[in-house]
Order: structure tokens, then C-alpha cells, then sequence
């Protein structure tokens, strides 16, 4: 009999949503996720330190990751250097937020393709404001996260473990995302060809029958286990890598369930993906 796999469950803040638990204040969020059997979560950045350093301590819940708060607004890959420059002071200011909290890593989307910047632009932009941020980053112990999104970037696993070992520092590492592959890949080819780079898993699905039929972003309309992901064969390949440490579910909320409920059922959902 293999070892039951020991993983900490976390929860991305964004998702944290719906009738019964927007009124609550910061504190009273933490302990409704801790009560229903998270370890930890993922902060959006520039959120107030001290609320939440208050409702970490109260609550013991761990704060795992912290997202870059100008990801989309002010990319790396712009062509102005003035977008550039805040998008790197929201680098700076997630790595700082995130030693602040005891987070071990922060996420970030390197860039954005599109009509207004090429491919190549992207890349050589990107890499060069990332690589003004890693002193920062090893400085503090806290490592960068590259995602895969849906930004039209480093579209392949190959590609992906490339851009990292340029950068030549164990503190730029990727946050790997399951859902977000499955329209054009399979998550486990990703996880074996990333391996020891990868520093957090987003635990997310997808419908491909969804996004064919009602347009791309339908396909995450889906519960955990209920899409395209092959969550055996992504677990046998997290396996392979030696990777023990945080699962963080980005899931939307479902029709009819809600607070403690909707949280202690995706808890459940993510016990289940750990012992497929």
C-alpha cells in the first residue's frame, strides 16, 4: 500500500464569495476556513497588513501565497516603461506583503500577449523586470511564482521550465495551475516536465464539452471532479516530483450552496483528489 499523500489544503481569497459570507469582516473569514478544514489561503496583494496579520494570528490560519495585485492592470510586457515600472513596485510590494505574512512565494502572471505586444517582446520585457525583483525575493526567502494563465504566454511545459532556469535562482519558481492547461493540454505532462520548480498547485477543473458549447471561460463552470481534468494520473505525476506542499482550490461557487457548507464540501472535494 502506497503512503497516504499528505498535502495542506488552502483556498484562493478571490473565491471566497457569496451571500453568506460577503458581510463577514477578514477575521471571520479565516475562521470559517479554518473551521471547515483549510490549512491555509491565497491573498490577493495590498490588502491591509495589519487586518490580516490580526485575523492570521487569531484564527492559526496560514497565509500560503500572495497574488501580484498588478498582474493584469500593469504588466511586465508593456510597452510603456512607466507600466512597467509599477508593475515591478507590485512585484516588490507582493514579496514584501508576503514575508510580512510568512508566505513562502508569490504569484505571478510574467506577462501579456496580445494585438499591442508581440510574443518576443513579451519575453525579453518580462524576463528583464523579473530579473530586477529576484535580489528582493532572495533577500526576503520568498520565492516568485510564475502561472500559467490565459495570456497568451509560455504556452508550452518545455517553454515554461526554460523561462524559469534563466533566471538561474532557486527563488523563481512556478505556480502551477490544473485547470488552466486542460483546453489545450494535459496537467500532468506539465507537472512532470516542471518537477522541482514548482513551488505552489492551483487545485481548479475544466469542461472542455462547456467550452465548447457555451465559449472558452464555460468550461470552468464545473465542480472539482466533474471536468476534463484526470485528477489520477495528475496526482501520480505530483507524485513523481516529490511535491508535498500546498494544494490552493480556485473554484467558482456552484448554484445552491454557500458558506460553511459550500467550504467544508470543496474540503471534501479536495480529500478525494488527494486519494485518487
Amino acid at each position: 500500500m502506497p503512503a497516504p499523500r499528505s498535502f495542506k489544503k488552502g483556498l484562493m481569497f478571490n473565491t471566497l464569495r457569496g451571500p453568506a459570507v460577503d458581510p463577514l469582516s477578514l477575521r471571520e473569514k479565516f475562521a470559517l476556513l479554518r473551521a471547515a478544514g483549510f490549512d491555509g489561503v491565497e491573498l490577493r496583494g495590498s490588502m491591509n497588513q495589519a487586518e490580516v496579520l490580526a485575523a492570521r494570528d487569531a484564527t492559526g490560519l496560514v497565509i500560503a501565497s500572495v497574488n501580484v495585485a498588478t498582474n493584469w492592470v500593469r504588466p511586465l510586457s508593456d510597452a510603456n516603461p512607466t507600466v512597467r515600472a509599477a508593475g515591478l513596485e507590485g512585484l516588490r510590494q507582493a514579496l514584501r506583503d508576503a514575508k510580512a505574512y510568512g508566505a513562502t512565494s508569490v504569484l505571478l502572471v510574467p506577462a501579456v500577449v496580445n494585438k499591442e505586444t508581440s510574443y518576443a517582446e513579451a519575453y525579453t520585457r518580462s524576463t528583464a523586470e523579473i530579473a530586477k525583483a529576484v535580489p528582493l525575493a532572495e533577500s526576503l526567502g520568498v520565492a516568485i511564482a510564475v502561472e500559467n494563465v490565459w495570456n497568451q504566454f509560455l504556452l508550452s511545459p518545455l517553454e515554461a521550465v526554460q523561462y524559469v532556469d534563466a533566471f538561474k535562482s532557486p527563488f523563481v519558481r512556478w505556480h502551477f495551475d490544473v485547470g488552466n492547461c486542460v483546453q489545450h493540454g494535459w496537467p500532468e505532462h506539465w507537472i512532470r516536465a516542471l518537477g522541482p520548480r514548482i513551488a505552489k498547485v492551483h487545485v481548479k477543473e475544466f469542461s472542455r464539452k462547456q467550452a465548447a458549447e457555451r465559449g472558452p471561460r464555460a468550461g470552468f463552470n464545473c465542480e472539482l471532479m466533474t471536468g476534463d481534468s484526470d485528477w489520477p494520473a495528475v496526482m501520480q505525476a505530483i507524485d513523481a516530483t516529490g511535491y508535498q506542499g500546498w494544494m490552493i482550490t480556485e473554484q467558482r461557487r456552484p448554484p445552491g450552496l454557500d458558506g460553511a457548507a459550500y467550504l467544508e464540501h470543496l474540503a471534501q472535494k479536495l480529500d478525494a483528489i488527494f486519494a485518487a
